[in-house]
């Protein structure tokens, strides 16, 4: 692709997705953990586009609070025409653009940047195309429109819908994915040739491969072009994705124990040699260093786990966790806010919240930190090799001191001083042949009735 050429973005989003039935804008339903337009524009942005334009139309506004942040342009199309009238609808925020237009649709979000930049590079071909468009044999053609070309070439001789195609066109297998590449003086002109004079009075976008002629058509896998309008059609592509991306993990040096149970998000970062276990799955937000070990059924999300820790299984790492280095999380461990230091250890049953925990020190199953009043939210702070025995209860804020001890069944309101033993627990009596007592006495209780 010529660099000295810019290049702008046109994404078609407003359809209204009626065959989604939610009231979130169809482009805006999330494919790992992402809203599909915004893969498909983080894919466009690789191109450094010098203008990018979302034409809107129903719930404008959800898809303008989405886009705002990334700069791009909104259009609106107040009526849908068809998909030439929502390109046109470009046309002001593109008034004296000199280089060349990608057209793009936002639910179909998979598209990668080496096939954005394919057909710009094919429109600077020596031959010159005026448009090129973007072609793909699935499985099952269906009613999909078809893409004729002339034998033996890429040369496009007309793109004909399914309803409108002979037994002979229906035979060809190139389908036509909607997407296309031309350049900006073109485009437009072509576009103010459209004709509506169609059953559905619409002017299609595929329309001006016709009067351009001499288009030229290339082919992705059919992968890269699926659309979603529906639930059902939202979840293969989220497994198409998630197939990809498990398949690059692996490729990158981490180990899926059972690579159809994990599941990614669209920002996940793995080291070398991870070891993922089946039926984990990773949030937003969540790096990997190298040599850690993540149990099964364990859930991150927002999290930073450092080299050689461990983590689970049936573990929870919330948003602001950080494991350092060889630390260990493990069964029913959750963890929300908090560092864990160098070695330190939660291997069972407890809640680290809004804490702060040094190297090497030990917390006992069933330890929680009571973080939160009602109102506000306090940190526990945890000194180095500490050890909090099993089933006690660090009322926030608190400090223990590096090296102390707190007893089993504690509940720790003070703070506790370096290498101090902490014992709060309630007072323990006996009261020797009670319990035979109190049986005996039910039972006659329970007879006489």
């Amino acid at each position: 692709m010529s660099q000295d050429r810019p290049v702008a973005i046109v994404v078609l989003a407003a359809g209204k997705g009626t065959r989604m039935k939610s009231d979130l804008h169809k482009v805006l339903h999330p494919i790992a953990g992402r809203p599909m337009l915004l893969h498909l524009l983080a894919s466009a942005a690789t191109l450094s586009p010098a203008k990018t334009v979302v034409v809107v139309g129903a719930g404008r506004e959800q898809v303008e609070t989405a886009v705002a942040p990334l700069g791009a342009q909104i259009a609106h199309q107040a009526e849908q025409l068809g998909t030439g009238h929502a390109v046109m609808q470009a046309e002001d925020a593109l008034a004296a653009f000199e280089g060349d237009v990608l057209i793009l649709y936002g639910d179909v979000p998979l598209v990668s940047p080496a096939t954005m930049r394919a057909m710009l590079e094919r429109l600077h071909a020596a031959d010159a195309p005026p448009v090129v468009v973007l072609g793909f044999r699935p499985a099952d053609p269906a009613a999909y429109g078809r893409v004729i070309v002339t034998p033996g070439t890429d040369r496009v001789e007309r793109i004909v819908e399914f309803k409108d195609a002979s037994p002979a066109e229906r035979a060809e297998t190139l389908c036509n994915s909607g997407l296309m590449a031309a350049r900006g003086r073109d485009l437009f002109a072509l576009l103010k040739r459209l004709g509506n004079d169609n059953a559905a009075g619409e002017y299609y976008l595929t329309d001006i491969v016709a009067l351009a002629g001499g288009a030229a058509a290339i082919e992705v896998d059919a992968a890269e072009v699926a659309g979603v309008n529906s639930r059902a059609e939202l979840a293969a592509v989220e497994a198409s994705w998630q197939r990809a991306r498990r398949a690059q993990a692996m490729a990158d040096g981490a180990s899926l124990v059972a690579p159809d149970t994990v599941w990614f998000s669209h920002d996940t970062v793995l080291g070398r040699d991870v070891i993922v276990g089946p039926n984990v799955v990773f949030g937003p937000g969540v790096t990997v260093a190298d040599g850690v070990t993540i149990h099964a059924f364990s859930h991150l999300e927002g999290a930073e786990v450092a080299s050689g820790a461990e983590v689970g299984p049936y573990a929870r790492l919330r948003p602001g966790a950080v494991l350092e280095a060889r630390a260990k999380v493990g069964n029913f461990v959750e963890v929300k806010k908090a560092r864990l230091g160098a070695g330190a250890k939660a291997n069972h049953l407890s809640y680290i919240g809004d804490a702060d925990v040094g190297a090497k020190a030990n917390i006992g199953a069933g330890t929680i930190t009571c973080n939160y009043d009602g109102f506000f939210k306090y940190r526990t702070v945890i000194g180095e090799g500490a050890f909090v025995g099993s089933n006690s209860a660090l009322v926030a804020p608190v400090t223990i001191g590096a090296g102390a001890i707190v007893a089993a069944g504690s509940v720790v309101v003070r703070e506790v001083a370096d290498d101090s033993l902490a014992l709060a627990r309630g007072r323990q009596e006996e009261r020797p042949g009670w319990a035979a007592r109190f049986r005996a006495a039910m039972k006659a209780k329970k007879d006489g009735k």
